[in-house]
């Protein structure tokens, strides 16, 4: 069976003292890297022992007192037990239960968790942890990984070499070009949840996807203690609609005929689903800068393109040029850190698509053709030390050779 990414970070962390948090969105596939991760432990005779806290008798025993996990499966008297605790938001103090088991039993046990919503870690986790956990966020399948799903171990290791520095396909040999090509328009319009990438037909692909809108989501949103689903599903087709686009509270607010309070909330459980990204405006105090409203990205775009009922191919979508932005923002939250990934623009509508660890800029254009790099003098002018590159997707002129224009 694949392994994600990530399965190597756990056997690393086997080496590590602390407790190791996986997070991120329901159905991308933490229940299956835990179970990966077990059998690999059993492999290596490893004392390994899962639990999944959707069993209400777990649930309760744990709940009850951290030290009941011991009368599950006694810790071992040579060497370390490894725990694997599926959902482990469904606690009602889960801080408490990773915090005793750190401080009385660091030395004889180690704890990989899970957990789906982090507005659960949020609102349950009582303090940090800090010093006891790490946690790492799991999205859906980055293209690396959607490649490795297609059976295409060669393309996936080519994507893989590719950097957030320099995000282009320039250097993958022509041959493999054209098919490339194919994987990452399939790949823009389904996304990459690991059971739609597995799907054999189209249709399937589109039922999956109704179906993780339809009851995962919804069960997000109705265990976020919000009453009315509907409004969220409303905004969320709003966004889907203006995916890259500035998030502005007072405008949804008035559309959805809801309290900007409301919105508020409701962003605020879709962004700890997983469901959305935000990016922060990069600025130097300049009065005609904007500085508070973000730009707003869908994690998976199978997951966009459901909730607009559009699974067209791309070069016959009108926003075909908002779906390819969107792709690249995951392709850059793929190798980087989200705070790290921001956008400029100013009050008078000048923009800049994406500001890389305030180094660099990238502008995203979905072909060739549409790149004039004049429109952004004002920019240069005001960051000449930030260099400013031009991602595109098709060209339909020759192109010549240029450090500045990347092809993805």
């Amino acid at each position: 069976m694949i392994k994600r990414k990530l399965f190597d970070q756990l056997v690393h962390d086997l080496a590590s003292n602390l407790f190791i948090v996986i997070t991120g969105a329901r159905q991308v596939g933490k229940t299956t890297l835990l179970r990966q991760f077990l059998e690999y432990l059993r492999e290596k005779n490893s004392q390994a022992f899962y639990i999944s806290l959707e069993d209400p008798d777990f649930l309760n025993l744990l709940d009850n007192h951290p030290k009941n996990i011991f009368s599950l499966y006694p810790v071992p008297k040579k060497g370390k037990a490894i725990f694997l605790i599926d959902e482990i938001q469904y606690l009602k103090n889960p801080t408490n239960f990773l915090k005793y088991l750190y401080d009385e039993f660091s030395e004889r046990l180690q704890l990989f968790v899970t957990g789906s919503s982090a507005f659960y870690l949020d609102t349950r986790f009582k303090d940090s942890l800090a010093g006891r956990k790490k946690v790492y966020t799991m999205n859906t399948l980055h293209l690396s990984e959607y490649l490795q799903f297609k059976n295409e171990e060669k393309l996936a290791q080519l994507v893989k070499s590719v950097t957030y520095d320099h995000l282009s396909m320039d250097k993958i040999p022509a041959a493999y070009g054209r098919e490339l090509e194919q994987h990452i328009n399939m790949y823009m319009t389904y996304g990459g949840y690991p059971a739609v990438a597995l799907a054999e037909t189209e249709e399937d692909k589109q039922e999956i996807l109704r179906e993780l809108v339809h009851s995962y989501i919804k069960k997000d949103v109705l265990e976020s203690g919000i009453k009315n689903d509907q409004n969220v599903f409303n905004l969320l087709k709003i966004l889907a609609s203006q995916c890259g686009g500035l998030l502005n509270i007072n405008s949804l607010a008035k559309v959805l005929r809801v309290s900007n309070t409301a919105i508020e909330n409701y962003l605020y459980i879709l962004r700890k689903s997983f469901i959305l990204y935000f990016i922060q405006p990069f600025s130097k105090n300049i009065r005609s800068e904007i500085k508070k409203m973000p730009k707003v990205y869908f994690a998976d775009l199978g997951l966009r393109n459901v909730l607009l009922k559009d699974f067209r191919p791309l070069d016959l979508k009108q926003d075909k040029g908002q779906v390819y932005e969107n792709f690249i923002f995951r392709q850059f939250l793929d190798r980087l850190p989200n705070e790290e990934i921001k956008f400029w623009r100013n009050q008078q509508g000048s923009e800049v698509d994406f500001i890389i660890q305030d180094a660099f800029a990238c502008e995203v254009k979905y072909n060739l053709d549409m790149v004039n790099p004049k429109k952004y003098n004002l920019f240069k002018k005001g960051y000449p030390e930030v260099p400013l590159k031009f991602i595109f997707h098709e060209k339909r002129t020759p192109q010549k050779s240029n450090k500045d224009y990347w092809c993805l």
